[in-house]
This record gives structure tokens, sequence and C-alpha cells, in this order.
């Protein structure tokens, strides 16, 4: 499994210490990546594999992202050389840069889905790609164990809601949920939260801001309009339903209205109502029929004790989303 049929070499090597224990950097094309590496199974016979099956839809994931071109950057392969891989200096001058000469395979501890991911797309493009490396000149079976557990249990993802900050100028929908965020005119300004992390006065991810408007923009008409005029509607709308329940808007604890459940009901009641006001062969908006249509609202009981006190999830939003519709359009 660990045995390679003649020697390999990869050059342009940078070799260092990380907290005591001699590390490569250095990089080799996909094709030569695949040779010099293999996996270890967690049911492997000898009771120290640990890697889970590869899932194909995440190699095939990974594929796509590569197609997108010269800006789908990747981190490097994490892999353990098991002392199979001999350093050589170029010169006594420079004696942390030089050649590996590799007598056998690296195991593989973090980048299977990545190196499966770059294999599908260099055979359906029939090109070639870098594949970055740092390889561990030896880690014993335990440390390896231990290494790839950390990886896999201890690191935390950025989250939904950074995500969408971080696309915000790539994404139209993410660039309008931030603005709705940052903007100190919206009504979210003081109850958001960009990072998805709540509170009890950022109740509100970016992420849930996110949702929420796509429901909101749904509409043939509101979907093609500009990220601009999008951001233009959905402030007009939000704010006609925080001055419609001033008290409502600002008070979690004891209504409902800011609720996830109770947002997204007014998000999908709203997308008919954002529809109508859009006219579409001078691209004015009449800003008038919104405000009207959520003032039609007043009589709905927000309260965390009244009639929605038990609405829950997306089936809720949409049957309380067909009330607030036939009262707004009343």
């Amino acid at each position: 499994m660990n045995v390679l049929p003649t020697q390999s070499v990869i050059e342009n090597v940078l070799q260092y210490k990380m907290r005591g224990k001699v590390a490569y950097l250095g990089h080799v094309t996909a094709s030569v990546a695949v040779n010099l590496t293999y996996v270890k199974p967690y049911n492997d016979p000898s009771g120290k594999g640990y890697q889970r099956p590869v899932d194909p839809k995440r190699c095939h994931d990974f594929s796509l992202y590569l197609s997108k071109g010269d800006d789908a950057l990747f981190t490097p392969v994490l892999l353990n050389a098991n002392s199979q891989w001999e350093f050589v200096a170029y010169d006594k001058f420079r004696s942390s840069y030089g050649r590996l000469i590799c007598k056998g395979k690296a195991s593989l501890m973090d980048g299977q889905h990545r190196l499966g991911g770059i294999t599908k797309y260099i055979k359906e493009t029939n090109s070639e790609l870098n594949v970055p490396f740092l390889a561990f000149h030896c880690l014993d079976e335990d440390e390896e164990i231990r290494l790839f557990d950390v990886i896999n249990t201890k690191a935390k993802g950025i989250g939904s809601s950074l995500s969408r900050f971080l696309r915000r100028d790539s994404d139209e929908l993410s660039w309008v949920a931030t603005e709705l965020m940052v903007q100190n005119s919206s009504p979210f300004f003081s109850i958001g939260s960009i990072i998805g992390k709540r509170n009890k006065d950022r109740h509100i991810t970016l992420q849930n801001l996110y949702k929420t408007l796509h429901y909101l923009t749904k509409e043939p008409r509101i979907a093609s309009l500009s990220k601009e005029e999008k951001l233009s509607l959905s402030l007009s709308y939000f704010n006609s339903i925080r001055q419609t329940f001033e008290n409502e808007w600002s008070n979690y604890k004891d209504y409902r209205l800011t609720h996830i459940v109770c947002l997204d009901a007014l998000s999908i009641a709203g997308s008919g109502i954002l529809d109508r006001a859009v006219h579409n062969q001078n691209k004015r908006f009449d800003y008038a029929l919104i405000e009207k249509a959520v003032k039609k609202l007043k009589r709905v009981d927000w309260s965390m004790n009244g009639p929605l006190k038990y609405l829950k999830g997306l089936p809720g939003s949409r049957s309380l989303a067909e009330e607030l519709k036939e009262q707004m359009l009343k």
C-alpha cells in the first residue's frame, strides 16, 4: 500500500521544524500526488486506520469549484512521510532548501476529498494542477491519529453568517443582507449579528436575514432588479413594519414579530406586495402602496402568549403568510 515501484524526486522543497518535528513544504503535480500518497481506512486490519470512506459528492463539488479558474485556490494537503522521504539540501548556503527523495508513499492525513476532486478535474479537462503539501518527516501512528482527530473535531467552521458577509461582493443577496445589517437607517441595524453569534439584543443573524430576503425577493420582477433596488424595496418594507409595530419590533422577549418564523412569514407575504409596487416600464416603485399594505396589519397580535404562541418552522411561516397576505391585499 505504501510501496513505490521506483523512487521519486520532488524539487524546490523547504525544510523547517514545527514544534520540534521536521516538516517539508512544497508542491507536486496532481498525477504525482496521487501516486505518492495512500490512505489508512478506519477499518484497516492494523487497527491504526482512521480515514472515513471518500464521499463522491464532495469530490465532485470540489472538482466543480476548480472549474472556476484562477480564483479557485485551495490549501495544502497534509502528509506523514513515515521516514520514507529524505531531504537533500542544494548546497550548504541553503541548508533548508532542496529536494526530497521519496522511497515510499506518504500517508494522506488531511485532503483526500481535495485530492479526489483534483483527480476528477484533471481527468475531465485533460489538464494538470500543482498540489501544495505540508509533510511531516515522521509521525508515529498514534501521533498521526491524534492530529487527524484535532483537525476534524476541534477546528470550527466560520459559520454561514460570516460566510455570507465574505461573499457580499460576489453574491447580490448577501450584499443586500449585509447592508441591512450595517446601515443605521435599517430596522435590523441594532438587532442583527453579522458573525452569527446571538445575544439578547442581537438575535437575528446575517444568515437568517439572507434566508428571509430570499422569500421577499423571489418574484421574477423583484429578482430581476439590481441589488441597490432590492435594498431600497427591502428597507421600505421592513421600515414600514417597524414603524407600524414600534414596540413589538424592539421587544423580542414579549413579542414574536422579530422571531425568525414571523419574519419569514412577513417576507413570504410581502413578496406579492413588493411585486405590485414595481412598475416595469419606468422602474418606479410605489412606496406608498407598501406602507399602506403594512398598516392593514395593525390588528395582528404578535404577543408571545397570543395566537402565534405555538407557531414553528417553515410550515408555520407559510400558514401565517397566507393570513397576512389576505389582510394586506384587502
